[in-house]
């Protein structure tokens, strides 16, 4: 296809099926015009920059080479992925990306069938595209699908999980790794992507069938000894791999950002393949775009910033966020105790734990995207006397459930966990939102369970879950700046399971679990200017709960509220449970709980979905009125 004098390609590619008509030749055009594309709309949203820099090239030979959407196309995580939505009909919506009511910074089934998967939680891709491919033969469909991975991802035993198994059933699979951790060396150059092309055509394959099919005739020791000979000898030119021993057909590595390249192994994989097959990749993030290039860790995660310069935008400085008073807490209770530890699954500072491994990098320990591991890790630790804090996003805590259960708390070991990222968490939507921790922790015999109201409560949790010894604690806390109260010196040893009385009252109660206590207190105002004597108080334990405090709340008041960050079965089930049971609900107590809602909210600013969620001062007051059965019109007139 050739485009109008100067229109650009790109405006002639609205699906996949435009790209197919345009000439192999005018490819790097295209490519240089969906970079800049792209560039320009995250500089305006903000979101995950680098990588998909890296994977233009990539993503435009798949969508030419692959019938896509009828050949499913997988991208692992889905911070690559934003190419791949402006070539699959979503240009004109790209500069909504992670905005409220805009498309998501993930792929997502229900935004486009061009996403057949939803990604979010990384190292599913392989598992879910070998779903795709055993239906695919099932259902005896001639289809196609690819999963893109990249490196940091295979660090996850889940994946290696998929290829071996993928292998076992020599599934019709292709994975493409994407390999952005290295430069472009010497082995991906001309002869390698020489020697891929010849590995990946109809010629070696087929007599590489052949030769397994006359190998298992004259039977199975002959069949293992030669099929060995046979890659081995293939190893010797091409770099055979572990994921040969694992059943998958290698190919590569080959230069990602390179069409000569792509195309034809993309082509001979497409035309003559058997089995599953794993290509290697290898791209440089943030590629063509030189900020993103020179500092890619950097441009991983971006706010707006300026197209020419690459100067990220700044919030205007005020409170320190919640995960760098985590991280200072814990610098200080560590320089104390020898026997502090970090561990962290690929976040060091989206966790705050990179503050302790620049002071003690022998005692923090980054075990890459392996929750599961962290935790048994951390087990490992606590085990042997050391006082590990296993700092983990709520989100990513769930991957690592099961260890939590298992090998910390039926053990009664005394693991930290430092919750990040608590409740809503904004433009990364519901797959990030820290939403059910509470629930699935307090749920477990031994464990201590805190949330902290304010930075100087997340202080004093930091030295609480240092001093205690007795078993598995945890505490949470949000994304974001604190509300700008004073901080301690050194946070105090709270005693486990007793809140406070934060304002006294006579008629209402509000019982907050974590940062929601600011709103309680503005609507506390408003509940006393309308004659609604207000109490507020803060929990800060689920788990032991504060019985004696919240009895006197129960029976000392006409409402009481329960309100936290999470979802139902959480802090205000706990609640709830005591008070049934102690029949403390039977006297006409009207007793309500906030949560969050039961169902999965969509990106926006995070006022905005507390707001939605019935979760501000407004929503909470619209409950205590409705408790009441008044309108706060009525009770003022009353008043």
């Amino acid at each position: 296809m050739t485009s109008l004098p100067d229109t650009p390609l790109l405006d002639t590619v609205k699906l996949p099926a435009d790209l197919r008509t345009i000439d192999d030749r005018d490819l790097p055009q295209l490519a240089r015009e969906l970079r800049d594309e792209m560039i320009d709309a995250v500089s305006k949203t903000g979101g995950h920059l680098g990588a998909g820099l890296g994977v233009v090239e990539l993503t435009i030979a798949i969508h030419k080479v692959f019938n896509t959407p009828d050949d499913r196309l997988i991208f692992d995580v889905g911070h690559q992925c934003y190419p791949h939505k402006i070539l699959t009909g979503r240009r004109d919506r790209i500069r909504t990306l992670r905005q409220e009511d805009g498309l998501s910074g993930f792929t997502k089934r229900a935004e486009s069938e061009y996403d057949p998967f939803g990604a979010a939680h990384s190292s599913t891709s392989i598992s879910a595209g070998l779903g795709m491919a055993v239906a695919a033969d099932l259902s005896q469909t001639d289809r196609k699908v690819i999963a893109v991975i990249g490196d940091g991802a295979m660090s996850a035993g889940m994946a290696y999980e998929a290829l071996n198994n993928a292998g076992a059933l020599d599934a019709r699979l292709i994975v493409i790794l994407n390999d952005n951790d290295m430069s472009i060396a010497p082995p991906t150059g001309a002869m390698s992507a020489y020697l891929a092309r010849l590995a990946s055509g109809r010629t070696y394959m087929g007599i590489r069938d052949i030769g397994k099919k006359l190998t298992a005739y004259l039977g199975k020791n002959i069949d293992r000894a030669i099929t060995r000979a046979v890659e081995h000898a293939r190893g010797y030119v091409t770099g055979g791999t572990m994921f040969e021993e694992m059943g998958f057909y290698h190919i590569g590595p080959i230069d990602g950002h390179s069409f000569e390249h792509l195309l034809p192994v993309l082509r001979n994989v497409r035309d003559n393949q058997q089995g599953p097959v794993l290509i290697h990749v290898v791209t440089q993030k943030g590629k063509g775009y030189a900020p993103a290039e020179a500092a890619a860790d950097k441009y991983h995660g971006v706010n707006k910033f300026d197209v020419i310069t690459g100067t990220q935008a700044k919030a205007k400085p005020n409170a320190p966020s919640y995960t760098a008073v985590f991280g200072d807490a814990l610098v200080q209770e560590a320089t104390l105790d020898e026997k502090i530890v970090g561990i962290t699954a690929a976040m060091p500072s989206g966790t705050g734990l990179d503050k302790l491994q620049e002071l003690f990098p022998t005692r923090t320990f980054d075990v890459g995207i392996a929750e599961q591991h962290a935790v048994t890790f951390a087990a490992g630790l606590a085990s042997e006397g050391f006082r590990p804090f296993c700092a983990l996003y709520s989100t990513f805590l769930q991957r690592g459930y099961d260890q939590v259960v298992h090998d910390v708390a039926i053990q009664g070991l005394p693991v930290r966990f430092p919750i990040d990222r608590a409740g809503f968490v904004g433009a990364d939507g519901p797959t990030h939102a820290g939403s059910f921790d509470t629930g699935f922790l307090a749920s477990l015999p031994g464990f201590v369970v805190m949330a902290a109201a304010d930075e100087a409560e997340l202080k004093h949790m930091v030295r609480t879950a240092a001093s205690y010894d007795d078993g598995p604690i945890s505490f949470r806390y949000p994304r974001g700046e604190g509300v700008g109260v004073a901080l301690p010196e050194r946070g105090e040893i709270l005693e486990i399971g007793k809140g406070r009385i934060v304002k006294e009252g006579t008629k209402v109660a509000l019982l907050s679990f974590g940062t929601r206590l600011a709103d309680c207190l503005l609507a506390a105002e408003d509940l006393d200017a309308a004659g609604l004597s207000t109490t507020v108080a803060d929990a800060r334990f689920a788990k032991p709960l504060d019985v004696d405090m919240i009895r006197r709340l129960a029976r000392e008041h006409a409402v009481l509220v329960t309100v936290e960050e999470g979802a139902v079965g959480g802090f205000g089930s706990q609640v709830v449970h005591l008070l049934v049971n102690e029949g403390l609900l039977d006297g006409g107590l009207k007793m309500r709980s906030l949560v969050l809602p039961d169902y999965w909210m969509d990106q926006a600013k995070p006022e905005v979905m507390y707001a939605k969620a019935g979760l501000d001062a407004a929503g909470i007051l619209q409950t205590v009125f409705a408790a009441l059965g008044e309108t706060q019109a009525g009770v003022n007139a009353a008043g």
